[in-house]
């Protein structure tokens, strides 16, 4: 009441002035709330994401993944195989192209495969004539590791944690 007694002694040019500094705080208040509940916006609790590959090489996949990393097949029905790695860890599927279904073709897909030892894992996987694409080396961002190629042409990168680099460091978020 008192701030309508005040405006109304006020000259025209800063009624006006006033109303905009209104409107824009009104704007500001409105993109901070926007943008609060975009903050704490709850997502789905995803338990588990793991990729599925569409491939006439179900079983040359199948049995890469069970010799090399000691995968068990949680679920097999020929054309269809969900494979569990280490355990109650993260699993992988393979499956025949069904009827429109385009098959994989391995551009541009990597899958890390964070372990303990990448040096025991470099020795054994050599050790079982799997060749390598890339050389067992340390990378400046924080990490040693090599690359293989699983049946279908994914690349398979290996790795160990290592401490970064100074130049690295400041990238890491959490």
């Amino acid at each position: 009441d008192s701030f309508h007694n005040v405006a109304l002694k006020l000259p025209k040019k800063y009624l006006l002035l006033v109303k905009r500094l209104c409107d824009l705080l009104k704007a500001v208040a409105i993109n901070y709330i926007a943008e609060k509940k975009q903050t704490e916006r709850e997502f789905m609790n995803t338990r588990e994401l793991s990729p599925c590959f569409v491939t006439k090489s179900v079983d040359g996949c199948r049995d890469f993944y069970q010799r090399h990393f000691g995968a068990k097949a949680i679920f097999d029905c020929g054309w269809y195989v969900n494979l569990s790695i280490g355990g109650d860890g993260p699993s992988i599927q393979f499956m025949l192209p069904q009827e429109g279904m385009a098959e994989f073709r391995a551009e541009g897909v990597m899958l890390n495969f964070r372990v303990d030892d990448v040096d025991a894992e470099h020795a054994r996987l050599l050790g079982e004539g799997v060749k390598t694409a890339m050389p067992l080396e340390d990378h400046p961002w924080g990490d040693r590791g090599f690359s293989i190629i699983d049946p279908i042409g994914t690349s398979l990168y290996i790795y160990s944690d290592r401490k970064p680099s100074d130049e690295f460091k400041q990238y890491f978020t959490a």
